[in-house]
């Protein structure tokens, strides 16, 4: 099973190719967003298989590497397109394939008489065609390429209602401030290729022979500047301080589009990168204490600003920032496990919170249509009392709210604990590990305020705006789709 792993980002780019050339002559939504959708389902069974697969396997045996064909040789130095599956990768397209397919399939009713219907899947078929390719590829070279087309795919996806000035600029700022991180990648990877091949004669940029010349790499000096380098990149991808300011602003997009950048794909890019190489990270100490403090730092820092918001989306997407924190915050004490864990259980209450506020808003926007402008169908405080009007998406949007809470018997428990747990026993950083931790339990604390707060204002209460007490029970309303 495992030969067939190059079908995962094959269907995606397939559906790129068909609704690309020929979505604008199908003109058909359903047909468009059915092969949009169709695609990324084919890739999620392909991707069923091989982890069933793997878990067969002995754990000393689930790792399997496949090289389709030779990119660019010179001298000692090959670099191939090749694919590498392994617990990490398993994990990583289980959730970028099925998250990424509840999104596709609810975007089609969603983007419903939007312009541009065949555009929009094009763009998401191809976001999700390179978060596969980066999360597959067995060298670092192959990981760039994916790790630059969901930088792309954002830049298109947050700037997808271009006729706005406002949504254009957050496409360019998104842009403009993932270059900056890419720039200490691309810093990283040739570092560490100069320093093996001058060093040792190892020229190599594959993972798996990375790791076994990883004991030939010093502990700190130069290694600790390699992955200064490699972080930097992280920071601009994954959201962190500095360069967090894009991510909030990426809201201009459609709301499912936010649901796969926060959820699924692209910021969770750099956590994956660091889990990837945790066997470079884990020689320079000085590294993995930036790492845990920024993490620490980002956590709480985005959890304040999330408590004063009042637009839903921004309130979501600062929460993102926080969660990605707490990440960091896991690979900087070097539980790379936890980190991961809790990406997993991130992508699928954030992907479920995020579509249950585009179906608030949706409804809202129905609701505000004649007496209020686009935006106020985003501001909590002209909701309230929605709790009748839509129980799927109160209980759906409740339970992901428990779950990223940390409500014990949730998802979001066991990973954000284990993060906790990590944090304050680890050694790694002496007694600065009490402090890490700290942080890690006011930021989870922060996280259940503001996100029970989102709960209270947009779902119990009374209707805040008389006109709205009168639309809100319209049939229009009431057979939404997204009820």
């Amino acid at each position: 099973m495992f030969e067939y792993v190059w079908l995962i980002p094959l269907f995606p780019l397939i559906g790129v190719v068909i609704n690309g050339l020929f979505g604008k002559s199908i003109k058909n939504e359903k047909i468009i967003g059915g092969i949009g959708s169709a695609m990324v389902f084919g890739s999620f069974l392909v991707s069923c298989s091989i982890l069933f697969k793997l878990l067969s396997l002995p754990s000393e045996e689930r790792l399997y590497e496949l090289n389709v064909f030779t990119w660019m040789q010179s001298g000692n130095f090959k670099a191939d397109i090749g694919f590498l599956i392994d617990p990490l990768s398993a994990l990583m397209i289980m959730v970028v394939t099925g998250v990424g397919f509840l999104i596709h399939l609810y975007s089609i009713g969603y983007m419903h008489g939007e312009e541009g219907f065949y555009r929009y899947f094009t763009y998401l078929n191809l976001f999700t065609f390179s978060m596969l390719l980066l999360v597959l590829g067995n060298n670092l070279l192959l990981m760039f390429v994916g790790w630059e087309g969901v930088g792309l795919c954002s830049y298109l996806l947050i700037g997808y209602y271009f006729h706005k000035k406002s949504a254009g600029d957050a496409g360019k700022k998104a842009f403009v401030m993932n270059r900056v991180g890419d720039f200490g990648f691309l810093l990283g990877v040739f570092t560490l290729f100069w320093f093996l091949g001058q060093n040792h004669n190892i020229w190599t940029i594959n993972f798996v022979e990375l790791g076994k010349a990883s004991h030939l790499l010093p502990v700190g000096g130069i290694v600790t500047i390699i992955t200064l380098c490699f972080f930097l990149g992280a920071t601009g991808k994954s959201a962190q301080i500095p360069l967090y300011t894009w991510l909030p602003d990426a809201m201009e997009g459609p709301t499912p589009v936010s649901a796969l950048i926060h959820a699924a794909t692209m910021v969770t890019a750099g956590v994956y990168m660091i889990g990837r190489m945790n066997f470079i990270f884990i020689k320079a100490p000085e590294t993995m204490l930036v790492i845990a403090c920024i993490g620490a730092a980002t956590a709480i820092f985005a959890a304040t600003i999330g408590t004063a918001q009042n637009d839903i989306k921004r309130v979501l997407a600062y929460s993102t920032v926080s969660q990605l924190g707490f990440m960091f915050l896991a690979m900087g004490v070097g539980a790379f496990a936890a980190g991961v864990f809790h990406l997993m259980t991130h992508a699928f209450f954030k992907a479920c919170l995020f579509l249950g506020s585009g179906s608030v808003i949706h409804s809202m926007h129905h609701a505000l249509h004649h007496a209020h402008s686009h935006d106020d169908a985003q501001d909590m405080r002209n909701m309230g009392g929605l709790k009748s009007k839509m129980p799927i998406t109160f209980i759906t949007f409740l339970v992901s709210t428990i779950a990223i809470a940390g409500i014990p018997g949730f998802s979001g428990f066991f990973s954000k604990d284990e993060i906790l747990w990590q944090a304050f026993a680890n050694p790694f950083h002496g007694s600065l590990n009490y402090v890490l931790w700290g942080t890690g339990a006011i930021a989870a604390g922060f996280t259940a305020f503001y996100m029970f707060r989102l709960v209270f204002m947009t779902f119990f209460g009374e209707c805040r705006i008389t006109a709205k007490q009168k639309i809100i029970s319209t049939s229009r309303l009431l057979s939404s789709p997204f009820l």
